[in-house]
């Protein structure tokens, strides 16, 4: 796919919950920057744990939502379920590339939990919020599989061959490389960035 659909410019922030979404966003982004720095075959294991979670917090509440309305959900639930799922599988692959340390999968635990209960609350306050959250969040996820691809063109990170699961799941040629994944889960999360903002832009024009 070309570059341009990855590198489009973000979702300009409309309002104070935009403005307010994307800090949340950029204080985040401060955040793992500063804890692993360049590494980003670890900070993908840790970031992955938290970006599935969105999806299914969202998939749920949505699934509640229709049963308690008695109305269809107009496709929501499928959609969020497999994003969940997707980012699940980003999980699965790097933890074949980069062994988490005990340090990390302490984080995990932490941040997961932590994110996990914010995340909900926020769900069911705002959905709109939350939506217009993980846009941003998937924004910064482009940004930085952008800059990882970089590293292994130029010689930084090692093109390692690609691990069988992600071979299975991506239908990748047998003599696929980390570079090959990047651009696959790349795009994997240039689409979830638009469809969470598309998700984010339907709820506030209906609450207008």
């Amino acid at each position: 796919m070309p570059s341009t659909i990855f590198l489009q410019p973000h979702q300009k922030p409309e309002g104070f919950r935009d403005r307010s979404a994307r800090a949340l966003v950029k204080f985040m982004r401060f955040f793992a920057d500063t804890f692993f720095a360049k590494r980003y075959g670890h900070r993908a294991v840790v970031l992955e744990t938290v970006a599935a979670v969105p999806g299914m917090v969202g998939g749920a509440l949505q699934h509640l939502r229709a049963l308690r309305r008695m109305e269809s959900d107009h496709g929501w639930i499928r959609v969020l379920i497999d994003e969940a799922e997707n980012e699940r599988m980003h999980l699965m692959t790097f933890i074949e590339i980069a062994q988490p340390t005990r340090l990390e999968r302490l984080l995990i635990l932490l941040v997961q939990g932590a994110f996990f209960n914010f995340f909900f609350l926020l769900y069911m306050v705002s959905p709109g919020s939350a939506h217009r959250v993980v846009g941003y969040l998937e924004e910064e996820a482009v940004v930085s599989y952008t800059e990882y691809l970089a590293g292994v063109d130029d010689g930084t990170y090692p093109n390692v061959p690609a691990p069988l699961i992600a071979i299975e799941y991506w239908k990748l040629a047998p003599d696929a490389r980390l570079r090959d994944i990047i651009l696959v889960i790349r795009a994997d999360e240039a689409h979830h960035r638009d469809v969470n903002h598309q998700f984010a832009n339907e709820l506030a024009i209906a609450q207008t």
